[in-house]
C-alpha cells in the first residue's frame, strides 16, 4: 500500500526521487520522506502530509545527490508520525524503505536490542535497517547483508537499502510485495510501480518472489531465492505520461469515469475481432476451458461485486456453478475444492495480497486451472496464473476504481459468453446478438456520463446526509452494493446496500424522511417487483432517488426522483448502471469538500493484510 523508488546515477536524483513520489502518491499514504547519499553522509528529509510537504524541505536544504531512496507510507506498524516515516536508518551509515508487514518484528526487535540496537521508531521497518548493519559489520557486503537479513525475516516485503559507503549501490529484494528494476542509460532504478519511473525509462524488469538484485549506474545483477544468477525478462512498458496526469479535469477520479468508453471499447476489441473464442484467455485456455465444470470467484472490494455480477451471467449462460468469495476470508477456513472448477481471481493491480494468497490457497486445496483478470500486465497474480484476461483500461490512478471495474465486468462477461458457446448453449446467431451487445455498449455508457448534471443536482441533497439506503434485484443488486461502496469511500456518507426484497427483513426500521434510497431500476423481469419495494420505502416517508431505463415507465412524484438512463441494453445493463452510482459518490464527495482521489484511510493497491 505504500511506494518506493530508489535511484542511482550520474545526475542529481532528488528529483528523480520526488517525481516518483508524486506518481505513486495515488497508491494511498499519510507521509514521505526520502534518504540521499550527500559527500559521505546519508541526508533524511520525511514529513507527515503530502509529497509537496516534503518536496519543498528537501529544496529548502538544497538535497542533492546521484544515489537515493525514498517511499510514501501508509501507516501500519505505529502512528501517522515523522519518526515512524520512512526511510529509516541504522548508526547513521545504513538507510532502508520497505513496503509489507515484518510478521516477526518483534522477536527480531528483542535479539536486536540484546545486541544493543535502539529504536527510534514504531514500525516494523527499522528492524530492517539494524539487521542489515548487523550483517554489514562482519564483512562489508552490502548485498550479502541484505541478503542475510531477508533470510531472517518472515512476512511480505519489498526493500530498497543503501549504505554510507557503497557509493556505487543500490540493493533491493522483493517476497510478496511488488517490486520493479528500471533501466536506463548510465542510470537505473527501483520502484513499486511503473509509474514511478516512466519519465525516466520505459525499460523495466520485474522481479519474481525472492529476488535480490544489486544495482549500479551501469549495471543491474538478479538472483533468485536460491542465491543463482538468473536473466529476468525486459519489458518496454505501455504506460503513457498522459495516462498519469489530470488534464482538463479536476480530480484522476473525474478523469477515468470519463475514460470509460474508451476503456471498454479498448477492451472488448480483440472480442469483437474474433469473437467469443477460448484464446482470448491465453493460449492454454482451448485445452484447458473445455474440460471445466464450475467456476469460483476469488476477490476483494469492488473487484468482488464485479464477481458477483459474474455469477449471474456464468449460470445463466455458461449453465455451470459459480460462486464467489471474499479474497481475505476463503485462505482462513477449510475450504472445499473440486480440481475441474476454475479459479478466477479478480484484481485491478494484479498485486493484491489478499487476493494472491487466495490464490496460492485455492491451489493447495487441489484446483489445477487458475484465470486472473487483472489490468496490470506481468504482474504477480497473472505470473501465477494458467489464464490470463488483460484488461485494457489503462492506468487508474484514482483510489475509488471506476474504470477498472466496468472493464472487469466486460471481462466476466466475455469469460461466461466463451464457456456457454463451448458448452453448446451458445450458438451463432446467440453469439451475434451478444457481440452486437458489446459494440454497442461505449455508446450507452457514453450516453449514461450525458446524465452527469443532473445527478449533480442530486448529490447536493445528499451532501448533508449521514446515511443513505442502495437497492437493486438479481443483476443489479452488486451494482448498488457497488453503488454504496462508492459513495462510503470517498464522500464518507455512511452507506448501505440490499437486494431490494430484503427490506421488510429488517432494513425498512432505518427509513425515515431523513434517509436517502437510490435504487436501481432498469427495466428487466424485476421491474415490477422493485416497483414494490420502493412502495415500502414511500409508506415510511422514505425519499427515493431512481435510475431508471428510458422504458421502465416512471414518472417523478413528491418524494420520488427519477433520471432515466439509456433505454436498457439486456444483459449489459449493470455495466451501464455503473456510471450513475459513480458519478453520485463523486459529485456528492466534492459537495461535502473530501480528496477525491486520496479519501482518507484507503490506499490503491492493497499490499498488506
Amino acid at each position: 500500500m505504500c511506494g518506493i523508488v530508489g535511484a542511482i546515477a550520474s545526475r542529481n536524483v532528488v528529483p528523480v526521487l520526488v517525481d516518483g513520489l508524486k506518481r505513486l502518491e495515488y497508491r494511498g499514504y499519510d507521509s514521505a520522506g526520502i534518504a540521499v547519499l550527500v559527500d559521505g553522509a546519508i541526508r533524511r528529509v520525511r514529513r507527515v502530509g503530502r509529497v509537496a510537504e516534503m518536496e519543498n524541505a528537501a529544496a529548502a536544504e538544497g538535497l542533492s545527490g546521484f544515489l537515493g531512496i525514498g517511499h510514501t507510507r501508509w501507516a501500519t506498524h505505529g502512528g501517522v508520525t515523522e519518526p515512524n516515516a520512512h526511510p529509516h536508518v541504522s548508526h547513521d551509515s545504513i538507510a532502508v524503505v520497505h513496503n509489507g508487514i515484518i510478521e516477526n518484528h518483534e522477536q527480531q526487535r528483542e535479539a536486536l536490542r540484546a545486541l544493543g540496537y535502539r529504536f527510534e521508531s514504531q514500525t516494523d521497518t527499522e528492524v530492517i535497517a539494524h539487521l542489515v548493519h548487523y550483517h554489514y559489520q562482519q564483512d562489508g557486503d552490502l548485498f550479502a547483508a541484505t541478503r542475510r537479513a531477508v533470510s531472517e525475516l518472515t512476512g511480505a516485503y519489498a526493500i530498497g537499502v543503501i549504505a554510507i559507503d557503497r557509493p556505487q549501490q543500490l540493493v533491493c529484494a522483493r517476497m510478496g510485495c511488488p517490486l520493479l528494476i528500471g533501466l536506463g542509460e548510465g542510470e537505473n532504478f527501483i520502484a513499486s510501480d511503473v509509474s514511478a519511473v516512466i519519465s525516466a525509462t520505459r525499460r523495466v524488469i520485474f522481479l519474481e518472489e525472492g529476488d535480490l538484485a544489486l544495482l549500479t549506474r551501469d549495471e543491474v545483477k538478479v538472483f533468485d531465492r536460491d542465491e543463482r544468477a538468473v536473466e529476468r525478462k525486459i519489458h518496454v512498458s505501455d504506460v503513457s505520461l498522459a495516462s498519469l496526469e489530470l488534464g482538463p479535469y479536476s480530480h484522476f477520479m473525474q478523469k477515468e469515469i470519463h475514460e470509460q468508453p474508451k476503456a471498454l471499447s479498448d477492451t472488448i476489441e480483440a472480442v469483437l475481432e474474433d469473437g467469443f473464442v477460448a484464446g482470448l484467455f491465453g493460449p492454454n485456455a482451448p485445452a484447458l476451458l473445455p474440460t471445466l465444470t464450475g467456476v469460483k470467484i476469488l476477490a476483494c472490494g469492488t473487484s468482488y461485486y464485479a464477481g458477483l455480477t459474474a455469477k449471474y451471467w456464468i449460470e445463466s449462460i455458461a449453465g455451470i456453478q459459480c460462486d464467489v468469495e471474499i479474497a481475505s476470508e476463503y485462505r482462513y477456513r477449510e475450504a472445499w475444492a473440486d480440481p475441474d472448477h476454475l479459479v478466477v481471481t479478480i484484481s485491478q493491480s494484479g498485486e493484491t495480497l489478499d487476493s494472491m494468497e487466495a490464490l496460492k490457497y485455492a491451489k493447495s486445496r487441489g484446483h489445477k486451472t487458475a484465470l486472473s483478470i487483472c489490468n496490470v500486465r506481468e504482474s504477480a497474480i497473472p505470473r501465477a496464473s494458467e489464464l490470463v484476461f488483460y484488461t485494457r483500461a489503462g492506468a487508474e490512478i484514482g483510489v475509488a476504481s471506476t474504470k477498472a471495474f466496468t472493464t472487469q465486468l466486460v471481462a466476466l462477461f466475455t469469460l461466461a459468453v466463451t464457456l456457454g458457446k463451448m458448452r453448446g448453449r451458445v450458438d451463432a446467431a446467440a453469439e451475434a446478438g451478444y457481440l452486437d451487445d458489446l459494440r454497442h455498449l461505449p455508446g450507452s455508457v457514453q450516453h449514461a456520463l450525458n446524465l452527469e448534471p443532473q445527478i449533480k443536482t442530486w448529490s447536493e441533497r445528499f451532501a448533508s446526509k449521514s446515511d443513505a439506503l442502495f437497492l437493486g434485484r438479481g443483476l443489479h443488486y452488486p451494482i448498488a452494493l457497488e453503488g454504496a461502496l462508492k459513495l462510503k469511500e470517498i464522500s464518507y456518507i455512511h452507506a448501505e446496500a440490499y437486494p431490494a426484497g430484503e427490506l421488510k427483513h429488517g432494513p425498512l426500521a432505518l427509513v425515515d424522511s431523513d434517509m436517502p434510497v437510490v435504487v436501481i431500476a432498469p427495466n428487466d423481469s424485476l421491474l415490477e417487483k422493485v416497483k414494490s419495494n420502493m412502495q415500502e420505502v414511500r409508506a415510511r416517508g422514505g425519499e427515493l432517488f431512481v435510475f431508471a431505463d428510458l422504458d421502465s415507465h416512471f414518472s417523478e412524484s413528491d418524494g420520488v426522483h427519477v433520471i432515466r438512463t439509456p433505454r436498457h441494453v439486456g444483459v449489459l445493463s449493470p455495466v451501464v448502471h455503473a456510471i450513475p452510482v459513480q458519478l453520485l459518490a463523486y459529485h456528492a464527495a466534492l459537495a461535502r469538500g473530501t480528496d477525491v482521489d486520496k479519501p482518507r484511510n484507503l490506499a490503491k493497491s492493497v499490499t498488506v493484510e
